[in-house]
């Protein structure tokens, strides 16, 4: 892949092709004195960017017990304002303290004119956004050391610009960055409801090789102006059509690591725990079928 760089070389367990959870703060105490049966864990990377502290000492603590994956938020790869320098620093000493297997960030932009949103902005699906997005990704991944996975974002509008559908501007974003891709199946369902995205050929637009990564998360339903909205919430489980496009996914993809996201009204460790070992359930029943 163009521009791509060099196989992990800071990663200190692989990331399996099992079900990991998002680590999230409520949760520090018990998943290291428990140790509960899950694949991996991911945390958010600005979480752990301070030196010490109770909860780098708990990521410290968990990367020792399963293999790590740091997502980030921040970064805004997608912006018109440029990189800010001092944010990836503090990114490229994250993965070096922490030595994930996998790091990854959005197809998104975040700020403008140095005034910056507290969200993950969607980019027009245009070869001009193409060109941008990519030349970020490859000047951060030349500064990491890393190859980045890039995340598919949920939309609650689309742009009259966009030339491109949304897997075909991943595909070739992925392909002239040299990245990865995390593909997010709540998000596909969240646009698939949003904005008539034909999620079947979302999937078929992506190189399958490139997906690395797969998270699920649950969602919200809200009515605006009439019409109802499905929101990307990461705020209840996963419901049922997203698992069953979850299976969907696994047949067109392979086996690949996945996550389970809930970042507000966090439940309880187990139950975080019960959805991963849910989603085992169902990549070993279509890992038996497709065998």
């Amino acid at each position: 892949m163009p521009g791509g760089p060099e196989t992990p070389r800071f990663a200190r367990h692989p990331v399996p092709a099992r079900a990991g959870i998002g680590l999230r703060a409520p949760h520090h105490t018990a998943l290291v004195r428990d140790r509960p049966a899950i694949g991996w864990i991911e945390a958010h990377t600005e979480n752990y960017f301070h030196d010490g502290g109770p909860a780098v000492r708990a990521l410290d603590r968990a990367r020792e017990l399963y293999p790590l994956s740091l997502h980030g938020v921040g970064l805004g790869l997608g912006s018109a304002d440029p990189l800010d320098r001092e944010h990836l620093r503090r990114v490229r000493e994250a993965v070096r303290r922490f030595e994930p297997a996998l790091v990854s960030e959005h197809a998104c932009w975040a700020h403008v004119d140095g005034q910056h949103f507290n969200d993950l902005l969607p980019l027009p699906h245009t070869e001009e956004a193409v060109e941008h997005l990519a030349a970020r990704i490859r000047d951060v991944q030349d500064f990491l050391g890393r190859q980045l996975l890039i995340e598919n974002l949920s939309a609650y509008v689309g742009y009259a610009a966009s030339q491109l559908r949304e897997g075909e501007f991943l595909a070739a974003v992925a392909e002239r960055a040299g990245c990865g891709l995390l593909l997010d199946v709540n998000n596909a369902y969240v646009n698939a409801a949003n904005l008539g995205l034909d999620v079947a050929r979302f999937f078929a637009d992506l190189p399958a090789t490139a997906v690395q990564e797969i998270h699920l998360a649950g969602h919200s339903r809200r009515a605006v102006a009439g019409h109802e909205l499905l929101i990307d919430d990461h705020g209840s489980a996963v419901p049922d059509a997203v698992w069953a496009l979850y299976a969907q996914a696994l047949r067109h993809f392979g086996a690949v690591p996945t996550l389970i996201e809930w970042d507000n009204a966090v439940p309880p460790l187990e139950v975080l725990v019960a959805e991963a070992h849910k989603a085992d359930a169902i990549l070993h029943q279509v890992h038996d079928v497709a065998a």
